[in-house]
């Protein structure tokens, strides 16, 4: 079975929150949402749902648990319960919602830098305390936890943010780095909020280990939040699901909802139940061009974009691009100005981060080679 990911699908117009930010010239290349179509399951399912004619309000039924549990013990040997999934509108209230339940007032929330915007800025939503642990670049371009300075950032600390596989830096954490973080935690008795929306994105035979996955001890005091729509690509359908497998800590964070966090749409469950059962070769199809697309990036950073370093990323389809060689005040308005090519801003994902921008590979081929010639051209013309 064959999919067409080069097709181009013009999102102008549409309400498209991603080619709404810039000007018409601009390459959107910034946001986490690819410019590739759903699976067509995906949307023959959407379909059929519309052909009901009535959207009312929806709870996820068991054709929706059973998916989810199915494929998270077919992708992960991870043995879940129906009941101990709960559904949100996106992981960005879950984490909040986790850390309004759990982290008592002074309680330090503990995060990896560089990160994802959103869970940095999460502890200030409640006026907690933040402490960011950098990680480490060795040799080899791979980034790596600094296990002593982890220990210490944790001691009373009320939660720690993963994000696993990781934005913006594309880490997919091994076993053993995973296992040492989780227990790390487990010691200070800090709860894990783990991010885990890019899951399936993994590459070079990588798979995803989930945090609760490593031992009945540490999915007591975990909390992990998944979704259908970085993979599949429906994250404007506004669902998600938490993990959670200790009932205490279930009943707690379901109340945390505060009136705030509401259902999620019948769409969004649709969605998630097609994508879950029957979008495997859809999947598959889409790491292994998501996986070319990366090395065609790489290899024209490397050989075209002279200046700009990046490591390969391991998951997720973005890459973080250093841009400290420029010589650059502001990378990110540098290529939004000069090359007309829109980029994430480095500096939301760390306070050290000037000099990097984040570039989103999730589109068609043709679609990545335009943004590269657009700074190319705008290097070459310094």
């Amino acid at each position: 079975m064959s999919f067409d990911f080069d097709k181009i699908h013009s999102r102008l117009g549409t309400g498209s929150t991603k080619w709404s930010r810039y000007p018409q010239d601009v390459l959107p290349m910034w946001i986490a949402d690819m410019d590739i179509a759903a699976p067509p399951t995906v949307l023959e399912a959407l379909h059929a749902r519309l052909d009901q004619q009535i959207l009312g309000y929806s709870v996820a039924g068991d054709n929706v648990r059973e998916a989810i549990v199915a494929d998270l013990w077919a992708k992960y040997a991870w043995r879940v319960q129906p009941d101990e999934l709960l559904f949100l509108p996106g992981v960005e209230p879950g984490f909040n919602m986790a850390l309004h339940a759990f982290v008592h007032p002074g309680q330090p929330v503990v995060l990896q830098t560089p990160n994802y915007l959103p869970l940095r800025l999460a502890p200030g939503n409640w006026n907690l305390p933040k402490i960011e642990v950098p990680f480490q670049l060795n040799a080899e371009g791979e980034y790596l936890t600094p296990l002593p300075a982890l220990h210490q950032a944790l001691k009373g600390a009320g939660a720690f943010l993963l994000s696993n596989p990781h934005n913006p830096i594309g880490k997919v954490f091994p076993r053993e780095e995973l296992l040492a973080v989780a227990t790390a935690c487990l010691d200070q008795g800090a709860l894990i909020i783990s991010d885990e929306i890019h899951a399936e994105l993994c590459f070079d035979d990588r798979r995803h280990i989930p945090t609760a996955s490593l031992s009945p001890e540490i999915a007591q005091r975990t909390i992990t939040l998944m979704s259908a729509s970085k993979a599949y690509n429906v994250a404007g359908l506004k669902t998600c699901f938490a993990v959670i497998q200790n009932p205490v800590i279930r009943e707690r964070f379901n109340n945390a909802r505060c009136g705030m966090v509401d259902s999620v749409s019948p769409l969004g469950l649709e969605a998630t139940r097609a994508a879950y059962s029957q979008c495997g070769p859809w999947l598959e199809a889409l790491v292994k061009y998501l996986q070319a697309n990366r090395d065609y990036l790489l290899d024209a950073v490397q050989t075209r974009l002279p200046g700009i370093v990046m490591h390969a990323p391991q998951g997720t389809y973005l890459a973080w691009l250093d841009c400290s060689a420029l010589g650059l005040e502001d990378p990110q308005r540098f290529f939004l100005e000069q090359a007309k090519v829109g980029l994430s801003a480095g500096i939301e994902f760390g306070d050290d981060s000037q000099q990097f921008v984040r570039l989103n590979f999730g589109c068609p081929r043709s679609m990545l080679e335009e943004g590269l010639q657009r700074m190319e051209r705008s290097l070459q013309s310094r």
